[in-house]
């Protein structure tokens, strides 16, 4: 990516000196002979970076970095002046100035502060256009991924969510199986009626019964009155069993029942109900060697499995990493009062390489942690938790069985430039191919930089 500089100062041997060195650095140059002309240039260009003489007819520099602040706040204004005085620098770091340099200008000086500068407008431009990504992602009911394997997932969701199938959603601890569960209520014709969650692993055998299916005044101790279940409750809409793979044998066989007659009783009750449900399942499990155990129904199963959503872990998906990440720092940002914009590149790198064991909900923890400790806006290594230190050095690359060629290669290139903070002269060494083959792959693959 090439930045686009700004020179502005009303002496020409002096802009025409500072866009030269500003070029030797690698960066495209404009020029302007005062702010008023400045600002013409930024409104039709897209600049990243103001050198600004604050001393100058027309519009001044103190001015243009004032209009610069209000109109365009992601660019950087660098002050420079010959009449430095430690109140002018104040007033502009105060005026919003990204730094303040004197002349004569010390060029070694002024390119690390443009580096500097440039480096924070890329992550702020980085973290805006993943906040865009994800206003995309809010409609689809807040699953957030922008992987071929996500993309198959939100595919078979819309397909399904306006059927009456039963689903059954599969995957690891952690992977987002309650998200899927809501997407599919939420676009389907019942996203108006009731959506039931009942986590199954955390109640009792007979308190899961009763959660279900209700109970009758006196069906046991402790039942002082009539209680609706969670199938009674849930009429006309969806119910979500969430890990159903831990449900016991005769609870299992009632749910069968409800599926195949829509219809129970009440825990103590003679009266039969009638109800209208959709069933969505989830479970951890494998359900086919529970079956083999004898601790699952096979017929239950098939009931279940009409249309199976098989949600992968992060760690084969890691190039939803970055939205993930955005999403959590907005959230907790949010929630905690602070003005977090973005990471790193050596934390990026070092989220990107750690192999997630605990998928989504393992991120979603650290990155809440990070946000609460940040000192600053941009979240660093040193904000994350000591765990991620110690497992980001995960050197191999996870190609999912089943992938095609192009999968594979577009997976090892986006690792291979992960390691290496983003150097695409080390990543082609590394690979074995020209740097030009590299940036045609790079872009050939839509491989974010």
């Amino acid at each position: 990516m090439t930045f686009n500089v700004l020179v502005v100062d009303d002496e020409k041997n002096i802009r025409t000196g500072l866009g030269k060195a500003m070029e030797l650095d690698g960066y495209a140059t404009f020029e302007a002979e005062d702010g008023q002309e400045a600002l013409e240039i930024i409104e039709r260009e897209e600049i990243d970076l103001v050198l600004a003489d604050l001393r100058m007819p027309r519009v001044s520099g103190q001015e243009l970095l004032t209009r610069v602040v209000d109109s365009f706040p992601t660019i950087p204004v660098i002050i420079l002046t010959g009449h430095g005085t430690i109140e002018t620098a104040v007033q502009a770091m105060r005026d919003g100035a990204f730094d303040f340099l004197t002349k004569p200008v010390n060029l070694d000086r002024l390119s690390l502060l443009a580096k500097r500068a440039l480096s924070t407008r890329e992550l702020v431009l980085q973290h805006r256009a993943l906040q865009a990504e994800l206003e995309t992602h809010r409609q689809n009911q807040q699953i957030i991924g922008k992987s071929p394997e996500m993309q198959r997932i939100l595919d078979v969701v819309r397909q399904v969510a306006p059927t009456k199938a039963s689903v059954l959603i599969t995957g690891e601890s952690g992977v987002g199986k309650e998200l899927v569960a809501d997407a599919l209520h939420h676009l389907s014709d019942r996203r108006d009626k009731p959506f039931v969650k009942v986590h199954c692993a955390a109640l009792s055998e007979s308190l899961l019964e009763s959660e279900l299916f209700g109970h009758e005044k006196g069906a046991f101790t402790g039942a002082i009155g009539r209680k609706r279940g969670r199938f009674e409750l849930a009429n006309t809409g969806t119910v979500f069993l969430d890990e159903i793979g831990e449900i016991s044998p005769s609870v299992q066989i009632k749910i069968l029942r409800v599926l195949q007659e829509k219809q129970f009783e009440r825990v103590g009750g003679e009266a039969t109900i009638n109800v209208d449900v959709r069933i969505v399942a989830a479970t951890n499990r494998d359900l086919r060697v529970e079956i083999e155990r004898g601790t699952f129904r096979e017929d239950l199963f098939y009931r279940l499995n009409v249309v199976n959503i098989q949600v992968p872990p992060l760690r084969e998906r890691r190039e939803d990493i970055p939205l993930l990440t955005a999403a959590f720092i907005r959230e907790f940002s949010r929630e905690n009062g602070k003005t977090v914009e973005g990471i790193d590149a050596k934390t990026r790198s070092l989220l990107f390489g750690y192999p997630w064991p605990g998928n989504i909900r393992e991120l979603r923890n650290s990155i809440e942690s990070a946000v609460v400790l940040a000192k600053g806006e941009i979240l660093t290594v040193d904000d994350l938790p000591p765990s991620i230190h110690d497992g980001g050095e995960d050197r191999d690359v996870r190609i999912a069985l089943g992938s095609t060629m192009a999968d594979a290669e577009r997976e090892i290139i986006r690792a291979t430039l992960a390691s290496v903070n983003g150097n695409k002269t080390k990543a082609a060494a590394t690979l074995g191919i020209g740097r030009k083959t590299l940036h045609r792959k790079i872009a050939e693959y839509a491989i974010e930089d």
